[in-house]
């Protein structure tokens, strides 16, 4: 069995029926990130004791004939904002290197291994999770399987690159204005951004706070759903998780798209998108708007958060995001309190939306990765720029708040993705739509030549 391609469902059936040992699935995820993780620079650290301690107690609990969890020996790695027990958490900084270990893991990372997963590292990200493309200044830049060349997205860069490129069937990373989803697109796999609230994020280190996520990247629906599932449950340590029951999508994934309502969205989100993309939200053309203020709430949130290492540390920070969170820090009040008015007025639209469709789609990126050092592309004749305008089409959804599938579509050279947004609460609607997709062939992982990472 070739584990480091497999899917995580193969995986675990495979460890819970004695095929493969979960020690030996763990050594070969630690070997081909030893391997190609010289090249893809995904991983700032790995955590090989944890994993093969952890993989060795799932052998001993499979001879004691105890059944084991439906990830069961499944390596999976997160985004450095996750707190990993014994590890300081760098939220891709240079200043947070300074700080102690965290002393106990995100609850997320808890759940997860408490359904088999086995923990392999922490991956790279940009700094402080503001950041769209990937590269960071104080650990390099994520390179894509696809092209070594090229970006994998960001904020979620590592995350992107280690499911893309064979590292680990499954890793988890934050979204607050795409960070999920534009790395899934660029990387060519698939990614939940959940309802805001519906994952807790007790034990990461914040962006905004009222607009972060966090969720799984993974090859294949199945494999997205096994993660979602097991991260899913209120937690007190987080403020804003909802008071709601697990709502397990795994057994629904196969009702398919059957009598769902979907829309191709039109208006600002036909920039760029193909020929046959229509209007069904055309009155969200408002969307140049939540854009704006979208960047207000982000870059003022930010910079209050980060004002005190702003004055102390301003010299470690990577200088465009400094610069940026600055900026942010001086927006005045008024300016916020407009945003936020116009938050709730835009979410109402869009919610009204949900009475007459089940699922709208819309470009998760207007472009397929740029090189690494790009600054600028153009998009219907404009030059833009790559770091700012990477998230032109996730940000006005992260805004609200509502639950989205990045999938995957393999075009050549280079694949891109595209956005199934559903309504709050309704994950399962989208995950059933890209599942359909993925059966039928249209929505695909496809496995890189990872050229120049021999």
């Amino acid at each position: 069995m070739d584990t480091a391609w497999a899917y995580a469902s193969e995986i675990a059936a495979a460890v819970c029926d004695g095929r493969v040992s979960a020690v030996a699935v763990a050594r070969a995820a630690l070997a081909r990130i030893a391997k190609h993780d010289r090249v893809l620079n995904a991983f700032t650290a790995v955590t090989e004791e944890r994993a093969l301690a952890k993989a060795a107690a799932l052998d001993a609990e499979r001879a004691r004939g105890r059944r084991l969890g439906p990830l069961a020996g499944v390596p999976f790695a997160v985004k450095n904002l996750f707190d990993i027990a014994g590890l300081p958490t760098l939220a891709g900084s240079k200043i947070n290197r300074d700080r102690a270990p965290a002393k106990r893991d995100a609850t997320v990372i808890a759940r997860l291994e408490a359904h088999g997963a086995v923990l392999v590292g922490a991956l790279n990200m940009g700094e402080y999770a503001y950041d769209f493309t990937g590269e960071n200044v104080h650990y390099g830049a994520s390179r894509n399987p696809h092209d070594v060349g090229r970006m994998t997205g960001g904020s979620s860069g590592g995350s992107g690159g280690a499911v893309a490129g064979g590292l680990v069937p499954i890793a988890l990373g934050s979204d607050t204005n795409g960070s999920i989803r534009v790395p899934a697109s660029l990387c060519g796999i698939f990614g939940l951004k959940p309802t805001y609230g519906r994952l807790s994020r007790a034990h990461t280190f914040p962006f905004v706070a009222s607009l972060d996520h966090v969720g799984p990247l993974a090859r294949s629906t199945r494999d997205l759903v096994l993660a979602y599932d097991a991260m899913q449950g209120h937690d007190d340590d987080d403020p804003v998780c909802a008071q709601r029951p697990a709502e397990a999508v795994a057994p629904l994934l196969e009702r398919g798209s059957a009598g769902l309502r979907i829309a191709i969205a039109g208006g600002y989100f036909r920039a760029g998108a193909s020929a046959q993309a229509q209007t069904a939200l055309a009155h969200v053309a408002a969307a140049l708007r939540v854009r704006a203020a979208a960047y207000v709430i982000s870059a003022s949130e930010g910079g209050a958060l980060h004002l005190g290492r702003l004055r102390a540390r301003g010299r470690d920070f990577d200088p465009a995001v400094r610069d940026r969170l600055i900026a942010g820090a001086m927006i005045p009040a008024a300016h916020v309190v407009k945003a936020q008015k116009f938050r709730r007025w835009y979410r109402e639209q869009v919610l009204a939306l949900f009475a007459h469709v089940d699922a709208v789609l819309t470009p998760a990126t207007p472009c397929t990765a740029p090189a690494i050092g790009q600054r600028t592309f153009v998009l219907d004749g404009v030059e833009l720029p790559v770091r700012a305008n990477l998230g032109i089409y996730t940000q006005p959804i992260s805004f609200i708040g509502l639950p989205v599938v990045a999938v995957p579509v393999p075009l050549q050279p280079l694949p891109v993705g595209v956005q199934i947004i559903a309504a709050p609460w309704r994950e399962d609607v989208a995950l059933r739509i890209a599942h359909a997709l993925k059966q039928a062939g249209i929505a695909a992982a496809t496995r890189p030549s990872l050229a120049g990472a021999a």
